[in-house]
């Protein structure tokens, strides 16, 4: 199969794969959404100029430009473009997967026009810049690596009705305990050590395991102490080795691991301190309300529960860098936030959809092979995915009406490509 063919399938499987927004929105704000997706899969950015070259339409870039400009305004596109999203992957959302919700941040360190820029911190220098903050979550199964991406959403503190982070954050639980009907277990790093998250959490009975502070009170025997000074104290009953890949090296930990039955002061509800000691000067505090009894299975699941987080990070990294999200650059805050949600579906795409049957595994396969990268193709296969889907679909030259495109498709991969799910 040549290339053109590969790139015929891969238009006709976004197609497809649009098709799950046409029941939410009208005929031109789906075909949008389905541009959009292909834009930025083409030309892997985030810039609306970007994305109106890879359509190559018949009129000038600036209409093109204005088009979808007028479409990424409407209020409240994004928020449904993640629950349809959320909606769908839900299906793949059992009782334990691991739903790992990770704020993050998007930079904008020369802006100076954008809209109700905020101060943020950068989480890799740790430098107070302008930018907003963001949210992205993503379910994966405990031990495995593929990822799904559920929701993504940006904000800024600056914005008139914003409420606080904490209404933010339980947003985006909300959404997915809606579509998800309470199934699998929130993971979250310190930055979920919040009362209100933990008292909503439990309020809802939804499982989680969130990374304390040292300092975070709790119940021990009846007695009030300091989550630091509990784990000092507690018995490190297992012990194994963990080697994580850090931008294509492994790195080695040793790591020994135990837990204590807690409380949290004012709450009756059963919780379990798990200490993990070994990836630093400090231990690793985890606050887990799944059950966890004197059982290497069961305590080691709680830790490596929270370790999914580390392959999060790198989705997170792949839909920053893949699409260049931190180039983002429309002057409107609705169009911002509507942005950040496309560009989780075209994530979405990557990720899920073109694993979704065995037919569509083998092209993904064949995607990825089209890109060269030293190496070959890294265990974490999306970036590569990326590469090839730009590749490919830049070789088309341009996007086509959904009839001319299944005409086309259809004579030239013999009816395959819309015989999917």
């Amino acid at each position: 199969m040549n290339h053109r063919q590969i790139a015929l399938k891969l238009q006709g499987q976004i197609h497809n794969f649009s098709g799950i927004f046409y029941p939410h929105f009208s005929l031109p704000r789906s075909k949008f959404i389905e541009q959009m997706i292909y834009g930025i899969q083409a030309g892997r950015d985030v810039k609306l100029s970007s994305i109106g070259r890879s359509l190559g339409e018949d009129i000038s870039l600036k209409k093109t430009e204005e088009r979808l400009s007028r479409h990424l305004v409407v209020k409240g596109l994004g928020q449904k473009i993640n629950e349809v999203l959320v909606e769908h992957g839900s299906r793949k959302v059992h009782e334990d997967t691991l739903i790992v919700i990770d704020p993050t941040d998007i930079r904008k360190p020369y802006a100076r026009n954008m809209p109700y820029l905020a101060h943020v911190r950068d989480g890799s220098t740790g430098e107070i810049v302008n930018g907003y903050w963001a949210c992205t979550a993503v379910a994966c199964e405990p031990g495995k690596r593929r990822v799904i991406p559920l929701h993504g959403r940006l904000w800024s503190a600056n914005a008139p009705g914003f409420k606080s982070e904490n209404a933010q954050l339980l947003g985006v639980v909300n959404t997915i305990k809606k579509a998800t009907k309470g199934r699998g277990i929130y993971v979250m790093d310190r930055g979920g050590d919040r009362g209100k998250l933990f008292n909503s959490l439990l309020k809802k009975r939804l499982r989680f395991i969130i990374r304390l502070k040292g300092d975070r009170d709790l119940v021990f025997r009846n007695r009030k102490r300091q989550a630091a000074d509990l784990a000092r104290r507690c018995k490190m009953l297992y012990a194994e080795t963990i080697v994580k890949e850090e931008r294509g090296e492994e790195k080695v930990y040793h790591i020994e691991y135990g837990f204590r039955p807690v409380k949290l002061p004012g709450r009756e509800e059963q919780l379990y301190l798990v200490v993990v000691k070994g990836f630093g000067k400090d231990p690793l505090l985890l606050l887990t309300n799944v059950a966890v009894k004197r059982n290497r299975k069961q305590v080691e699941f709680i830790v490596n529960g929270y370790l999914s987080r580390w392959l999060v990070e790198e989705t997170i990294r792949f839909i920053k860098q893949s699409y260049h999200l931190e180039d983002i650059r429309v002057l409107d805050y609705e169009r911002l936030k509507n942005l950040v949600a496309l560009v989780l579906a075209a994530a979405y795409f990557s990720a899920v959809w073109l694993g979704e049957s065995l037919k569509l595994k083998v092209l993904s396969t064949r995607v990825a092979q089209v890109a060269k990268r030293f190496f070959g193709v890294p265990d974490f296969h999306y970036y590569a995915l990326a590469d090839g889907i730009a590749m490919l679909l830049s070789r088309l030259g341009r996007w086509m009406k959904e009839s001319r495109a299944s005409k086309s498709v259809t004579n030239q991969a013999q009816g395959v490509l819309f015989a999917f799910p």
